[in-house]
């Protein structure tokens, strides 16, 4: 499909000053200082480069959930943060030129799309969200009824950058804390989400793993659903790319992180997520 070919070219033609820069805003990688010297764990990070969220007008509003504490914590901040604001932004210029969706892109220093908690009220306003790195997600009761609200009424969250057994439990026990019985079913690539927008070949996503490390460097994607009442035929309330990290293709795309055709997947895989939510 030409579109799909074309992605890359179309952030470069829409958005040449808002590529990473010197490491990307928030820079990439490392450590950073001993979180515990950054304040009460019980607090909210907020990122460098966060200037507020957008005013609220009725346009589609990307939606980062942010978490308390450090986990996880890089240069760029906790987990959560990771890959803030470039991923945001330069996802939303990509649907925006590849659909018929007007998102919220950029006003001002204002960019990519709104920070909220899970227990925020505003959180309503928002239909999808995005949760990075969720093994170091641990909401305290509020956040849980919040999220479990949300997703009753609608909401769609996605889960990306995480791995390993701890993480992928840590995930599976906050779920269970907001919608006690549900449970993750692996994906085939044959599901409606997949096909809602572009056409992605899984099995050739895991390909690009097996041949470039750079393509997937967690490992070998797979894809997970929480469906309404772990009933395949519903909707899908929260999505999750694990061992994927597709929010880091969206942010250094334009910096030869990796291959062209492969930040494309990444791309791909974030409009068919959008749109499927957007229409379930």
């Amino acid at each position: 499909m030409r579109r799909a070919l074309t992605i890359l070219a179309l952030l470069a033609l829409s958005a040449p000053s808002a590529m990473p820069q010197g490491g990307g805003r928030g820079g990439r990688g490392g450590r950073g200082i001993d979180p515990r010297l950054l304040g009460n764990p019980s607090d909210f990070y907020t990122p460098p480069d966060f200037h507020g969220n957008p005013a609220y007008d009725g346009r589609f509003t990307f939606a980062r959930i942010k978490y308390r504490g450090f986990a996880h914590y890089s240069r760029e901040g906790p987990g959560w943060s990771h890959d803030y604001p470039d991923a945001d932004e330069h996802l939303m210029r990509i649907l925006r030129e590849v659909s018929a969706v007007r998102p919220f892109v950029a006003s001002g220093k204002i960019v990519g799309g709104a920070i909220v908690a899970l227990d925020d009220p505003q959180l309503f306003r928002y239909p999808v969200s995005y949760l990075s790195e969720p093994g170091g997600w641990f909401p305290n009761a509020a956040e849980v009824k919040g999220l479990h609200d949300y997703l009753l009424k609608g909401g769609f969250m996605i889960l990306d950058d995480f791995g390993g057994s701890t993480d992928w439990q840590n995930t599976q026990v906050q779920l269970q804390r907001a919608l006690p019985g549900i449970r993750p079913q692996l994906l085939t690539g044959k599901e409606p989400i997949f096909d809602s927008f572009f056409k992605i070949d899984v099995k050739a996503v895991e390909q690009q793993c097996r041949t470039n490390y750079r393509a997937c460097y967690r490992g070998l994607p797979k894809y997970y659903a929480w469906f309404e009442n772990n009933d395949p035929k519903k909707r899908i309330l929260v999505l999750g790319n694990l061992d994927a990290d597709i929010g880091e293709f969206w942010q250094w795309s334009a910096q030869g992180f990796a291959p062209v055709d492969v930040s494309n997947e990444a791309y791909k895989l974030g409009v068919n997520y959008l749109i499927y939510a957007l229409t379930h």
